[in-house]
């Protein structure tokens, strides 16, 4: 069996282990990192343009290698994406950010837990999250939301639409503001400038909306990390005589019979919310019957996210859609909720409707549309406008909301793969009618303007953001891992991102992930005291 030495071994390929890798390279140049990936590398630039093109042209999927076919049998899972670069392929780079309320749930409103962090701690790592995915914003917006340094970018330009957007969504008397992203208005990091094409939900080709690949792909050319991919680690093993993990056992894709085993000081799951706490039940063992990490019981519970509520709503107004659709408002007006008053706690969102209204290319007999011509067809077809409406709301998981092994459905190698089942406690469901009810009066508050119809409603079929299964906290019988996410029963196991929030806020979690990963990138560099030759690397950096 090939055996790999290394000072950090990282499973998983997504955003938050490029941040980790990327930072662990800078705080100790030279340190031996490597990123272990189940999936595919996908993409470099030629494969962008050419999958948008094909996908713009064609109607093909894009992403036809972003997961593995034997593990696609995990239930309740809203994505199975497994590729170099995860979930933040796919995502719109919506950088948001929890408040002091999602800190202290239990001290202001008797509900869930607190988190074992303080805000002021928290904020420092939204700074650097901010600054490493070069997210632009409005510093100004919501002054209750205290930053200690403003957004890297100021905020792209509204579109005409947003514009009208705005106006229009205000007159409820509600303050709406740019919603946070992490896209590229000027190139950086290696990635190109927006170009305003509209295809955010399909593959951005200059790599403007910040994406884990550009960063993994860059730290491997520079040799600052190595990286395996199609690599599926199976198993982590502990140590003989002590309650450290010695190795990781993993199998290549392509050599199925051949096992592989990965060695190092420390061992780090960046595997997200679901695959995380899944390797860890894996694990099992006669010193750890129920999972590693997992003497409190806790390892795949709490597991969280947040609800959310969509309206479509008509107005009089002259929208055009297709100026960068992703792009939209944020409302933070509730994410204040009194204590001595009903818990209701949620964000709001605008951003324009596209759907079936985007402008044709021929006219009727097949003739080609240009310029003016092509505007006017565009306008004659595109009476008013139509605007999406959302709002994710705070709800906060039980106990038994978790993830389980499911015998009936194994992978290749005989695995059982991840069950995934969410359920809430008891305070979130007595007062959910009534927080869908405030919701709704939001909504239609908001379409009373200028001959606003509220055309639907529907509620999400899935917790969006989801999050939780190796939930951080200060007592080891109640909780996985540390506020920087080592592992309780193992000193050289961290688990970082999603896994370790306690509970799941009510906006993008995704920003909230990355900073909680770069603290623990700081906690994980202390483990390893700089050479001189470090210390000299780094001042060269």
């Amino acid at each position: 069996m090939p055996v790999i030495d290394t000072d950090v071994c990282i499973i998983g390929g997504g955003i938050t282990a490029a941040m980790l890798a990327e930072t662990l390279s800078e705080v100790r140049p030279g340190l031996s990192i490597t990123i272990v990936e189940a999936g595919n590398a996908l993409f470099d630039r030629a494969a962008r343009d050419e999958a948008r093109r094909r996908a713009i042209e064609y109607g093909e999927n894009p992403w036809p290698g972003d997961f593995i076919a034997d593990q696609t049998g995990a239930e309740g899972l809203i994505a199975l994406t497994m590729a170099v670069g995860g979930l933040a392929l796919r995502w719109g780079g919506a950088c948001n950010r929890f408040s002091v309320e999602d800190l202290r749930l239990e001290s202001l409103y008797g509900l869930a837990v607190d988190w074992p962090i303080a805000w002021d701690d928290l904020e420092r790592w939204y700074v650097e999250a901010e600054r490493r995915l070069n997210v632009f914003g409005d510093p100004g917006a919501y002054p209750a939301d205290r930053r200690s340094a403003p957004y890297p970018v100021p905020a792209q330009p509204l579109s005409y639409n947003l514009r009208l957007l705005r106006e229009w969504a205000e007159q409820s008397g509600t303050q709406f503001d740019p919603l946070p992203m992490a896209h590229n208005l000027t190139p950086f990091g290696g990635r190109g400038a927006c170009c305003l094409l509209d295809t955010c939900g399909q593959v951005c080709p200059t790599g403007a909306r910040y994406s884990p690949d550009y960063t993994i792909t860059q730290l491997v050319e520079a040799r600052r990390v190595t990286l395996h991919t199609r690599t599926l680690v199976r198993r982590l093993l502990l140590d003989d005589t002590r309650d450290t993990i010695a190795a990781a056992q993993a199998v290549h894709r392509d050599r199925p019979d051949d096992p592989v085993e990965y060695r190092a000081r420390t061992f780090v799951l960046a595997a997200g919310h679901a695959w995380s706490p899944y390797l860890l039940l894996l694990s099992a063992n006669t010193r750890f019957p129920d999972g590693l990490a997992n003497r409190s019981g806790t390892v795949g519970r709490y597991m969280n996210g947040h609800k959310f509520l969509s309206a479509q709503v008509s107005i009089d107004t002259q929208l055009y859609p297709g100026q960068l659709s992703t792009y939209s408002l944020i409302s933070r007006r509730y994410f204040r909720c009194p204590p001595d008053r009903p818990f209701v706690r949620h964000d709001t969102r605008v951003w324009e409707s596209a759907a079936g209204r985007g402008p044709r290319l021929r006219g009727n007999g097949g003739r080609l549309l240009m310029g003016d011509e092509l505007l006017n067809d565009w306008r004659g077809r595109t009476r008013g406008g139509s605007v999406r409406l959302r709002a994710y709301y705070d709800i906060h998981p039980d106990r038994s909301s978790g993830i389980t092994l499911n015998p009936a459905a194994r992978n290749t190698w005989g695995d059982p793969l991840p069950k995934l089942v969410h359920t809430f406690d008891a305070a979130s469901i007595a007062r959910e009618a009534a927080t869908q009810a405030h919701i709704h009066g939001v909504f239609n508050e908001l379409a009373r303007a200028d001959n606003g119809r509220v055309n639907s409603t529907s509620e999400g079929e899935y917790l969006d953001h989801p999050a939780g299964g190796c939930r951080m906290g200060t007592d080891p019988a109640s909780s996985v891992c540390d506020s920087y996410g080592r592992t309780h029963d193992h000193e050289n196991l961290f688990v970082v991102g999603a896994p370790t929030l306690p509970t799941g806020g009510c906006t993008n979690g995704t920003l909230t992930f990355v900073a909680l990963t770069l603290r623990s990138a700081e906690r994980i560099a202390e483990g390893f005291p700089r050479t001189r030759a470090q210390a000299r690397m780094q001042a060269e950096v």
